[in-house]
Order: C-alpha cells, then sequence, then structure tokens
C-alpha cells in the first residue's frame, strides 16, 4: 500500500447471547473475560478500540469505559449482525481512520503475535488486497484486517446482506492467510462450547 493506513480495532458485541443465556462479551476467559481480552489484544496494534453494543450496552460500559475505548449503541441490533458491522464502520471513517481490525465478542481473543502478524501482512501487500483473513484448519476465522476499500463495500451493501455475502462478492480482493492459532476459528455459542473451551477442546 503507498500509505501505511491508520487503524482503529472494532468489536461486535451486539448479540443477545440466547443460546449462551448469559452475555457471551462477559464470559470469563483466562482470569479475564471474553470483551476485555479482545479490548486489550487490540489495543497496542490500533490507535483506538470501538466496541458496538445492543440492549447489553449498560452491561459493557463499564469495561469499555476502564479500558479508555469507545462504545458504541447498535440502534436496532434485532436487525442482526451484519447491522453492527455497519455501526462500528461508520464509526471508523467518522472518527478519521480508514482500516480496521475487526473481531467478534463470541470469539476468545488469538495471541497478539497472530493478530499482529495479520495486521503486517495487510500492511505490506498490495493495493488489490483489501482485507486479510485468518485461515485454520480449513475455516476462515477473525480478527480480520481490512482496508477503506473493503468497509466501502461492506457500507453499500443492501441492509440485507451478510458479512460473508460480501466477501464473497470480493473474493478477489480477499488474501487468506494461514495460521497456527486455533482460536481464530474458535466459535463459543453454548455452555457447552465454553466448556470445551476451557478444557482445551477446539469449539
Amino acid at each position: 500500500m503507498a500509505l501505511s493506513p491508520s487503524f482503529a480495532g472494532v468489536i461486535l458485541a451486539a448479540g443477545a447471547s440466547s443460546r449462551m443465556g448469559r452475555d457471551k462479551a462477559l464470559l470469563p476467559w483466562l482470569g479475564s473475560t471474553f470483551l476485555l481480552s479482545a479490548i486489550q489484544a487490540l489495543q497496542p496494534l490500533t490507535e483506538f478500540v470501538i466496541v458496538v453494543a445492543g440492549e447489553n450496552e449498560n452491561n459493557l460500559a463499564p469495561t469499555v469505559n476502564a479500558q479508555a475505548a469507545f462504545l458504541v449503541r447498535n440502534p436496532d441490533p434485532n436487525q442482526g449482525q451484519f447491522s453492527s458491522l455497519v455501526c462500528g464502520l461508520e464509526n471508523v471513517l467518522d472518527r478519521g481512520r480508514d482500516a480496521a481490525i475487526l473481531t467478534l465478542v463470541d470469539r476468545p481473543a488469538p495471541a497478539l503475535a497472530t493478530i499482529e502478524m495479520l495486521k503486517n501482512t495487510f500492511v505490506q501487500a498490495n493495493d488489490n488486497v483489501w482485507a486479510v483473513v485468518p485461515e485454520f484448519g480449513g475455516k476462515h476465522g477473525h480478527p480480520i484486517v481490512i482496508g477503506r476499500e473493503m468497509m466501502n463495500a461492506f457500507l453499500r451493501a443492501p441492509a440485507s446482506s451478510s458479512a460473508r455475502d460480501v466477501e464473497h462478492a470480493n473474493q478477489s480482493h480477499i488474501l487468506y492467510v494461514p495460521v497456527t492459532d486455533p482460536l481464530v476459528t474458535a466459535n463459543v455459542d453454548t455452555p457447552e462450547d465454553l466448556q470445551k473451551l476451557t478444557a482445551g477442546t477446539t469449539v
């Protein structure tokens, strides 16, 4: 890329966590919580971190404020995760940044070295690369690193879209990077998933 982009971190945390039975953002993880570990994983590699909340805004505020991150409310989280993505990316652009490291709060944060490698890969890639996505065990995961072009593709998409739809439509601009960190694809939706993860079993 001709210029070094300025990065924001974005954590999507507005889900209702209905299958878990409690807010996944506040699940315990390595002496912390999913939300706190995600914020702390992104902060060293970004200029600031945005957390997109929904009805759980008041529950997340103490953690977000204590970490000097920004809390953004999705006005209608019932529209689904894509609406939270759009909300987060609009805030990234409004705050004058042109790249983002984006993750989901229901995935435990991978190692800092993994995130740093994904960011560096994006920075060193040519202009045809709009996004860098980690891959483990044949599965695509998070966090993903995206530039302004990919952000605009998400923002231009119909509200009924999913992130996967937009990624598939722009496949030629996405670089998939194999990593050795299984946490990039760990997905925790139920108490059983959390139990497996805590026990060291890949979810």
